[in-house]
């Protein structure tokens, strides 16, 4: 059962409420960030921290609490709950303000903790892969819209979505304006091909992913070769392999795009996987 925190507070389920008035609800006008917490230890809070900041700050909105304070009232919630390893969905709206969409009139931003389970695919999927999609959906280019916001409106995303759920898929690829491929609907992407590791820079429309930034910096470790460069639809159905990324999907390998199936075996992926898990054993341990 998800445990609640809203402005610092634990509180119910019945009392979790904000104002019907808030425009994070109204207009999505607001900023989020998703963590993980392993054996009760937050993962990477304050890099999380700093991207809630530099999103917040991209939108004009000040943080109504502290870093600290929120790394103080996140643990607060991960210790209140039942749970050793979650999510974390940590929120900021822009507060309640009349009708319209001038951001100045609004009051009093929120700041809203969730502490819950997240599975973004089945076990069984984790192992065997998923099926994607290349969505028709197009991810807004970086010059409409900065992909390194993390944004409460994630209309975008919840589009191409449901076109991978209409196709029988698990997820959905974006391309960016120009076609190439930008990132999944809620993680990063990556493929290998002969060797190399390779992913879209972020200036393609991908989100400045945390994991993104491990993974890399574990192939380095493992002496992989790899590339942050433009990818198309092409490069994705001749990869050897695909995986994506992300706080909520950690690693999870792609068995297939659309109808092409990719190979079974997945040794670049499987090693990198293993990286990651040892990873965060290390990193959380260090924390206690």
């Amino acid at each position: 059962m998800p445990t609640f925190n809203i402005d610092g507070q634990l509180v119910n389920p019945e009392g979790a409420s904000i104002s019907v008035m808030d425009h994070g609800l109204l207009y999505g006008d607001g900023v989020f960030e998703g963590l993980r917490f392993y054996n009760k230890n937050l993962f990477f809070c304050p890099e999380h921290l700093e991207r809630l900041l530099d999103s917040a700050t991209a939108i004009g909105l000040e943080l109504p609490m502290s870093g600290a304070a929120m790394t103080r009232a996140m643990q607060a919630t991960i210790e209140a709950s039942d749970q050793e390893n979650g999510y974390i969905r940590l929120i900021v709206t822009r507060g309640a303000g009349p009708l319209g969409i001038d951001s100045t009139k609004c009051q009093n931003p929120r700041t809203i903790i969730i502490v819950d389970q997240l599975a973004l695919v089945p076990d069984s999927l984790m192992h065997n892969g998923i099926k994607v999609i290349i969505a028709a959906t197009r991810r807004f280019s970086a010059d409409q819209l900065d992909p390194r916001i993390k944004s409460l409106n994630y209309l975008n995303q919840i589009m191409a979505r449901r076109e991978a759920t209409a196709a029988g898929a698990h997820e959905a690829i974006l391309l960016n304006q120009s076609g190439r491929v930008a990132e999944g609907s809620a993680d990063n992407l990556f493929i290998v091909k002969a060797g190399v590791l390779m992913t879209p820079p972020i200036s393609e429309g991908a989100l400045d992913g945390i994991t993104r930034k491990i993974i890399l910096q574990l192939a380095s470790q493992a002496d992989i070769a790899r590339r942050e460069c433009p990818l198309t639809p092409l490069d994705l159905v001749t990869a050897d392999e695909c995986f994506l990324t992300g706080t909520g999907a950690e690693l999870i390998p792609v068995a297939k795009i659309g109808d092409h199936a990719l190979a079974t075996k997945r040794p670049m992926f499987e090693q990198l996987q293993s990286a990651f898990r040892s990873f965060v054993q290390l990193q959380t341990e260090a924390a206690r």
